[in-house]
């Protein structure tokens, strides 16, 4: 992982680097040639800072890679909040989509780098979520408490689901479809 302190600018090319390189040849063709030619850095720079090539693209992806929710949106509703929420984690993994699809093949193959990726993989904050569930709960909406994971985790798997099976654009028919259709009736379900 990232040990050296490091010029800011310097850093910010070489995961940018290694960002656009993941999204155009994908890991197993990427070299650590390609990416100091193309930061304009040195391989001596690169290899002070990361072991090597998996390091590297598990520190771009713990740093750069952000899949936490936007900012949560009080609409005065269950559903609002809800449509607000799986519209901005859909808007999140479009933007991602060409460099999760290329990195997904290498993870299943290379379990180092998978095996490393979830060592540092930084922890989901869910408090927005929570925040949401508990809004409804206080407006009579809801039964009883949710578990946020459980919301996050089956939002998440409905647009990976999406992303990988049909591809982008998402748009507002797809948010409609399964905020009505799955999430709605599966937070009730749940906290009844």
């Amino acid at each position: 992982m990232h040990v050296a302190p490091l010029d800011p600018e310097r850093d910010r090319a070489i995961l940018d680097a290694t960002m656009e390189l993941l999204s155009e040849v994908g890991f197993d063709r990427m070299t650590v040639d390609q990416i100091a030619k193309r930061a304009k850095a040195s391989k001596a720079t690169i290899y002070r800072r990361w072991a090597g090539k998996p390091e590297l693209v598990v520190d771009v992806i713990c740093r750069r890679f952000d899949m936490d929710l936007p900012p949560g949106e009080d609409t005065g509703s269950l559903r609002g909040d809800l449509a607000a929420l799986f519209r901005g984690l859909c808007e999140s993994v479009e933007r991602k989509h060409t460099l999760v699809i290329g990195l997904s093949s290498t993870l299943v193959s290379n379990q180092e780098l998978a095996r490393t990726l979830r060592a540092h993989m930084p922890a989901k904050d869910l408090g927005e979520v929570g925040a949401l569930l508990e809004r409804a709960v206080e407006r009579g909406e809801l039964a009883g408490p949710v578990d946020p994971g459980r919301l996050f985790g089956v939002a998440k798997a409905l647009v990976w689901h999406r992303m990988i099976f049909t591809g982008p654009p998402i748009g507002e028919p797809f948010v409609a479809e399964s905020v009505d259709g799955v999430l709605m009736p599966l937070v009730r379900a749940w906290a009844g």
